[in-house]
């Protein structure tokens, strides 16, 4: 099995303050806490300097999990489907304003 990073991509709009994006971030990083296999956490802001590249992601996340089965228990998990939720609301166009890769490695 392969550790999979689990990498989510936003377009958050532009109402939604850099606190507010702090605070998403800061829940997505409390579900480690509900799930076994999570390994690791990184957020943040978009910093590439390709211009017109980022397509309009301004922020995102990865999560890195021990393998698949955790990755899927993560999904399906109920806090998970809340914290979705709030990610959804803050996006430009719900779930269209939100990209999801999973890589294994």
């Amino acid at each position: 099995m392969s550790m999979i990073k689990h990498i989510v991509i936003i377009q958050f709009r532009d109402d939604v303050s850099a606190d507010q994006r702090k605070a998403i971030y800061q829940s997505v990083e409390t579900l480690k806490q509900h799930v076994t296999g999570w390994q690791g956490f990184v957020a943040g802001a978009n910093v590439t300097p390709e211009v017109g590249m980022d397509k309009g992601y301004n922020g995102g996340f990865v999560i890195d999990f021990a393998d698949e089965a955790h990755r899927d228990a993560y999904l399906i998990h109920p806090e998970h489907q809340k914290v979705g939720a709030s990610i959804v609301a803050a996006a430009v166009n719900g779930i269209d304003g939100i990209m999801v890769f999973d890589l294994a490695v």
